[in-house]
């Protein structure tokens, strides 16, 4: 089932920290090599973006250095980025109407700090900022917080689900019109619309955007209940219509709108002038990747390290459990099983990208996503670009022209904050009625 409403278009963000998935990126003939950290290069990637009426600005964070071997860890271009509130704030000064979306983690913040940090951006932007929800996967960040064992997987989601609702308490504790700021009387703000959370738990006019990326079940459960726009990465349309129908069903079951919950997966994008040139950027971008890279990176998607095993075997079936995504080394070993790869061609195939990818001319790109809208795979997508700054600029100049023309993509925004981009209702406050 699919939304009603007709003439649908897709809602497309861009994922930008790292500025590429791509493991190759930096080395690409042309590209810049400190794209992720070079305020200006992200600035302008950022106005090119708005420029192409991109609903948001994407930005992942990591709590810590990716946890693979140093000779590894030395290749990769995501081993230095900006903090993400400091570069978002810094964005909003230099854009007028994209969202601007950033990752917090429930299990290793305070939702006090979030709930401050994000209203703060949401101001400063004028209702453009988003909330990216994430569990903190990498078992190495606790250490960066003082603690030897990193959180179970369901008793991150736990927190999570508390965690949300002391956020958007604390983002409800003021009614909307709370601060009457009376210059005669001198009162600043009315007692009465303050609403004290006091808020106890087993762990602990702005309304940001939340965003949801884990898959697990409970993860998915996560989404129904608190998420408007949900990160994804599946493997093809078959999968993806899958996670498409079981989490619009979860929110209906919630009590909420389908249409109030966009589904965007992640499409690394490769524009060429046909399918075979697309290919060859690939082939070209895919070498880049070092081998140590590739078979950490590999190490990482498992969640056990792989790089002793004989590279021309098969991957064993009885690897060691791990506290990492599960969601992460399921599609690993269903990938390996369906395509017969060895740990050499997976480990060559998560180096650089392994998601799923769109590669052609502007017009094939474009019918491959007329598609999965119209077929209930998706509502849009998360773009993430093979290369900075040709990349994304193929993107923005020749496929975002193609998709206009068959109004699939707006022409313009019809409004200046993230919700009016998403089509997205502000939530009633909690404790004011009709705030």
């Amino acid at each position: 089932m699919t939304e009603s409403k007709p003439n649908r278009q897709l809602h497309l963000t861009a994922f930008m920290r790292p500025v590429s998935l791509h493991t190759g990126a930096w080395r690409y003939p042309g590209s810049y090599p400190d794209a992720n950290f070079n305020f200006k290069h992200i600035s302008q990637f950022a106005q090119k973006l708005e420029a192409a009426k991109f609903d948001a600005f994407f930005m992942a964070d990591h709590l810590a250095v990716l946890n693979m071997p140093v000779e590894a860890l030395k290749r990769s271009h995501t081993v230095t980025s900006f903090e993400p509130f400091t570069l978002l704030s810094a964005l909003s000064a230099v854009t007028e109407k994209i969202g601007l979306a950033a990752t917090a983690s429930t299990t290793y913040d305070a939702p006090y700090h979030v709930a401050r940090r994000f209203a703060s951006l949401d101001h400063l932007s004028g209702g453009r900022a988003a909330w990216n929800i994430v569990t903190t996967g990498n078992p190495e960040s606790s250490k960066n917080f003082g603690f030897d064992e990193h959180m179970a997987h369901t008793d991150r989601y736990k927190r999570a689900r508390e965690f949300y609702d002391v956020v958007t308490g604390l983002w409800d504790s003021f009614a909307d019109d709370a601060f009457i700021r009376n210059v005669e009387t001198g009162e600043y703000f009315d007692p009465e619309k303050l609403h004290v959370l006091d808020h106890s738990g087993d762990e602990l006019k702005g309304w940001p955007v939340i965003v949801q990326a884990g898959q697990s079940e409970p993860g998915r459960q996560l989404a129904a209940e608190t998420a408007e726009v949900v990160f994804c990465s599946p493997k093809d349309i078959d999968a993806a219509k899958a996670l498409y129908a079981d989490i619009k069903g979860r929110v209906e079951k919630a009590g909420r709108k389908r249409e109030h919950l966009k589904i965007l997966p992640a499409a690394l994008i490769i524009v060429g002038e046909s399918k075979q040139d697309a290919q060859e950027k690939r082939l070209k971008l895919d070498s880049l990747v070092h081998y140590d890279s590739a078979i950490s990176s590999l190490s990482i998607a498992l969640g056990v390290d792989v790089s002793h095993l004989d590279p021309d075997s098969l991957l064993p079936e009885d690897l060691p459990e791990t506290n990492g995504s599960k969601t992460s080394r399921e599609g690993v070993e269903k990938l390996a099983k369906l395509e017969g790869l060895t740990i050499r061609q997976l480990a060559q195939r998560y180096g650089g990208y392994a998601g799923l990818a769109f590669l052609g001319s502007p017009s094939e790109i474009a019918d491959e996503m007329e598609t999965w809208l119209k077929e209930g795979a998706s509502d849009g997508f998360t773009c993430t670009f093979p290369f900075l700054p040709q990349g994304l600029e193929e993107v923005t100049d020749k496929l975002i022209p193609e998709l206009q023309r068959r109004s699939l993509f707006r022409k313009d925004y019809a409004g200046s904050t993230l919700r009016e981009h998403f089509g997205l209702p502000r939530p009633e406050n909690k404790f004011f009625v009709g705030a």
